[in-house]
Formats: C-alpha cells, sequence, structure tokens
C-alpha cells in the first residue's frame, strides 16, 4: 500500500484538497479530525493533569486551552507532547486497518508534515499550495482571523517554497476546483500504476 502524506500551509485548500481523494475512494487519515476526537476521549485525562481546569465534563475545552498555550513555547511543547503520540497511533491504526482490507493507496492528511518529521513516515508527498495573496485573502476571511495571528501561524510552519521543493505532487488550488480535482486525479492514476512503497 502507498501511503501518501498531504500537506499544505494555512489558506491553501488542502482540506479540500483531501476530500477530492476521499470522492475517488482513496481513504484519508485526518489529523485535524483525529485531535478532536481525543481531545473527547483518550487525551482529556492527559490534558486534564498537565493543564488543570480545560477539561470540562470529559472533554478538552480548545478555548481554555488555547488560553493556556497561546504565547507559552513550553506550554505548547508539553500539550505537544501529549497529543502527538496519540495523533500518529491512531493514524498508524488507520493504515493497518486499510493495509489489512487491501487498499492500494492511502492519505494521511498532516498539517505539519515537515515540522513534525511525519515525511519519514509517507512514501509520497502532496503538498497543496496557492499565491501569498490568495493564500491571505483566504485566510484573513476567516471568522476570528487577524493579521497578528495569521503572521503567528506562518511563523511556525516551513515555508511553502520549501514544502513545493519537498513534494512529489503539487496540487495548486489558485486555479478553481477542477483544475485541483484533475490534479488529484492524475496523481490517484499514476500511483495505481505504481506499486511500490510499503
Amino acid at each position: 500500500m502507498i501511503v501518501l502524506g498531504l500537506t499544505g500551509s494555512i489558506g491553501m485548500g488542502k482540506s479540500t484538497t483531501a476530500n477530492m481523494f476521499r470522492e475517488l475512494g482513496v481513504p484519508v487519515h485526518d489529523s485535524d479530525e483525529a485531535v478532536h476526537r481525543l481531545y473527547a476521549g483518550p487525551a482529556a485525562a492527559a490534558i486534564e493533569a498537565a493543564f488543570p481546569g480545560t477539561v470540562v465534563d470529559g472533554v478538552v475545552d480548545r478555548a481554555k486551552l488555547t488560553a493556556r498555550v497561546i504565547g507559552n513555547p513550553e506550554a505548547l511543547r508539553r500539550l505537544e507532547s501529549i497529543i502527538h503520540p496519540l495523533v500518529r497511533a491512531d493514524a498508524d491504526a488507520f493504515l493497518a486497518r486499510y493495509r489489512e482490507a487491501g487498499a492500494p493507496m492511502a492519505v494521511l492528511d498532516i498539517p505539519l508534515l515537515f515540522e513534525t518529521g511525519g515525511e519519514h513516515r509517507v512514501d509520497r508527498i502532496v503538498v497543496v499550495t496557492a499565491p501569498p495573496e490568495v493564500q491571505r485573502e483566504r485566510v484573513l476571511a476567516r471568522p476570528g482571523m487577524t493579521e497578528e495571528k495569521f503572521a503567528a501561524i506562518l511563523a511556525k510552519q516551513v515555508p511553502d517554497a520549501e514544502k513545493r521543493r519537498r513534494a512529489d505532487f503539487i496540487v495548486d488550488t489558485a486555479q478553481g476546483m477542477e483544475p485541483a480535482r484533475r490534479a488529484v486525479a492524475a496523481i490517484v492514476h499514476s500511483l495505481r500504476g505504481d506499486k511500490t512503497g510499503s
């Protein structure tokens, strides 16, 4: 089974691209969705122990947790040391399930693929991209987003140019949905004929 790592900076259209893989029948593990699930179950006790008062009725209160870690690199590192191994285990279980089922490929949707060393867990890398002005317009249109928040997020992410340099495939979402969908279909088609990988 070929494992594709799907990544891209904020506002590039990664979630939309992940759905395009799903539409073509490729199983996708969404790291952000896994975090939401873990916050409502397996991770809650450990997070409450590390950050007392951030769990309400057994579920992590994201606003309270964010308030505790924002602008505090040490607290953020502590949170990541709890959540990253759990997300990774969740992804490993997902891959094992689809490998067992005989799926020819699967996608790990990992926003911080390069930042967390995730490129070593995948066979090929797909980077979703768009020009900086398109990215900026999309991100600043989000509710509650500010120039400062945007700058802080970008500062933590590997630059888009570096991501593209390290990619096996690039999906440019600036041209609209149909060209992006065709790019995804071309990736799936080419890999279905290429059975190398784990």
